[in-house]
């Protein structure tokens, strides 16, 4: 293929695309769903998420932005259950680790990221993927079918229940319960309601 063959044959007329500032112009299109952006009109810095002291307001804003972009990395590369399954957001292991590799990324997909950032958190993610196999496994959440972490009871700890699956029927609807619940108990834990 030469130049002489047009400008549509060319290659290295789409080249472009593969050069844009945040790398999402050469993923697949995922037609109405999310593909994030690293636009913060909000003029705040990127800083990590410490899900014990938000507010309702500001837990439903990180929700909400951590579950589009967690839907978006799913689909982007290809991950299967085993990684990021339905119910990861009733799972704080996961919960937390989702939000750090969330954070990272903007910081390094961000305008004032270096250029090698990006490969950083390529290399972090890899590592960070381990960690979610090992997390899901322990902790028993599936693509069907979900249960609460058990955890280890200690010494002297009052023994706890032990939850039964649950089957996973509708994974919007429990994810807004979820949302609206958590933000509920932030009111409870701050009857000023501060966010």
């Amino acid at each position: 293929m030469t130049a002489a063959d047009g400008p549509e044959e060319w290659p290295f007329n789409r080249m472009s695309s593969l050069f844009d500032v945040t790398g999402l112009s050469a993923l697949p299109d995922f037609a109405d769903d999310f593909v994030p952006t690293l636009d913060r009109d909000d003029g705040d810095e990127i800083v990590p998420v410490n899900w014990n002291r938000l507010g309702p307001d500001e837990a439903r804003q990180a929700w909400t932005d951590l579950n589009a972009w967690v839907t978006w990395l799913r689909k982007a590369f290809g991950l299967p259950p085993t990684l990021i399954p339905p119910l990861w957001h009733r799972h704080d292991e996961l919960v937390w680790e989702l939000s750090a590799l969330h954070t990272h990324w903007l910081a390094c997909y961000g305008v004032d990221a270096s250029p090698s950032a990006p490969i950083a958190w390529m290399r972090d993610f890899a590592d960070a993927r381990h960690r979610l196999r090992d997390w899901v496994a322990a902790c028993g959440t599936r693509l069907d079918r979900d249960r609460p972490t058990r955890t280890t009871v200690w010494p002297g700890e009052p023994p706890e229940a032990i939850a039964s699956d649950q089957a996973i029927t509708d994974r919007e609807a429990d994810f807004a319960r979820f949302v609206e619940d958590d933000a509920a108990s932030r009111h409870r834990s701050d009857p000023g309601g501060a966010s």
